[in-house]
């Protein structure tokens, strides 16, 4: 039976954060296979716009981290992308490449990366236009933090389901989501702390499904589980999904 993103009743969706990426570089074809191979329902992942326009699958602004390289992602052309090497020698895929590896069965998580109102707009229409040509639409699940974002993404691809994302750091009408009354978005993706049983009562009578963001300690897990979210972001789906099983 295929995966769903709701309300279904059946177990806490495990998906992995940036893939299986306690064990293999973040957002890498390496740690989608692994997430895979661990038994994740499916993966969480970042997607920005490169300078020749490719919507590649990244999350920080710069390569500073991952390729100790000052060069900004916006502003490098998918060939020399190519080039780069993250650790353990992985290169950086495009988002068509990550869902060829992700199969038609798993759950796919895309976050648009929004730093400026303009170009959010222009990479929520990329990443619209993409996925507009995948046979397995109903797999994909498109989120942000930016509400404009969300709301351009969802007015283009409006067959689309897409998730607010918010966190504590956030600003007062941000991290309280109060943008899912215009949006109505299908999920809610809440940080982890602001998760109780009140919470995911009050999202679920609303209608939304809730996946909460990044759980790897066990006890946490068996927390947020117990309060019913639907869906739970870690590192290690593989030891995840022990924890949940206890």
């Amino acid at each position: 039976m295929a995966r769903r993103w709701g309300r279904d009743g059946g177990p806490t969706l495990i998906l992995g954060h940036r893939g299986a990426s306690a064990h293999e570089v973040e957002n890498t074809l390496a740690a989608f296979g692994r997430a895979r191979a661990d038994g994740a329902d499916g993966v969480e992942l970042d997607v920005m716009a490169c300078a020749s326009g490719e919507v590649v699958v990244f999350h920080d602004d710069d390569l500073t981290r991952l390729a100790a390289r000052p060069e900004r992602v916006a502003e490098m052309p998918f060939p020399a992308l190519r080039e780069v090497r993250l650790g353990a020698g992985e290169r950086i895929p495009t988002l068509e490449e990550a869902l060829e590896t992700l199969g038609p069965e798993l759950l796919v998580n895309v976050e648009l990366k929004v730093r400026e109102t303009e170009s959010g707009r222009r990479l929520a229409g990329a990443v619209a236009s993409l996925l507009r040509r995948q046979p397995a639409l109903r797999r994909v699940l498109v989120s942000s933090f930016h509400p404009a974002a969300l709301g351009w993404f969802r007015a283009t691809l409006p067959d689309c389901a897409t998730a607010l994302l918010f966190g504590p750091a956030q600003s007062r009408w941000l991290r309280q989501a109060w943008s899912r009354f215009v949006l109505r978005p299908l999920a809610l993706h809440p940080e982890h702390t602001l998760v109780d049983d009140a919470a995911v009562r009050r999202w679920h009578g609303e209608g939304h499904a809730v996946h909460v963001w990044t759980v790897d300690d066990p006890v946490e897990l068996l927390r947020v589980a117990a309060c019913g979210v639907d869906g739970v972001i870690t590192n290690d789906p593989a030891a995840a999904r022990r924890a949940l099983a206890r």
